[in-house]
């Protein structure tokens, strides 16, 4: 996880434009990642990193210094994606989507994979979790936050973030079975 120079930090929460582009550049990429990963869409995963930076930008200075910036800022995302999966219908895996696994899967995982081969991964493997069981597992599995990160993050107890997450790997084990892979 990106760790963020605090004199950065307090440049920005002192109004300085400059600074927080430079925060901006650093941290965009992790936030499109989440993003893109919780809501399968680059267009609206585009939208919320935007909609991300605005409120840092109009909250830095609530910011708590005793933690970590990036968990501040995963969950303010987290939010954000959280929000616009309860506002639009149910994304469906297409069949081109299974295609894609298989090919990822083919080649070892070895290959960087670009964003329309993550978001068909995505709607494969996230049909039929709930918006907290797709967060919960984004966090955890995909971006390699610790278990009290991912409660951080999402404000979850610690036994919601380990349910949530049991039930994403099961109903991912179902996919993936049923699509042939053991």
């Amino acid at each position: 996880m990106t760790q963020i120079d605090d004199n950065l930090i307090s440049r920005c929460q002192a109004g300085d434009r400059v600074a927080f582009r430079s925060l901006v550049e650093e941290c965009q990429g992790m936030v499109f990642s989440v993003a893109l990963k919780m809501l399968a869409d680059e267009d609206e995963a585009k939208d919320v990193v935007q909609e991300t930076f605005l409120r840092v930008w109009l909250n830095i200075s609530k910011y708590d210094a005793s933690k970590r910036f990036t968990t501040w800022l995963y969950a303010i995302v987290s939010r954000l994606c959280l929000d616009h999966l309860k506002s639009r219908r149910l994304v469906v895996a297409m069949p081109d989507d299974e295609a894609v696994l298989r090919h990822y899967a083919a080649n070892d995982g070895t290959q960087e994979l670009e964003n329309r081969e993550w978001v068909a991964i995505v709607r494969l493997m996230a049909e039929g979790l709930s918006p907290k069981q797709r967060l919960a597992f984004t966090l955890s599995q995909l971006e390699g936050l610790s278990s009290q990160e991912v409660e951080q993050a999402t404000g979850l107890s610690a036994k919601q973030v380990k349910s949530n997450l049991y039930v994403a790997r099961q109903t991912i084990r179902k996919q993936l079975k049923k699509l042939g892979y053991e």
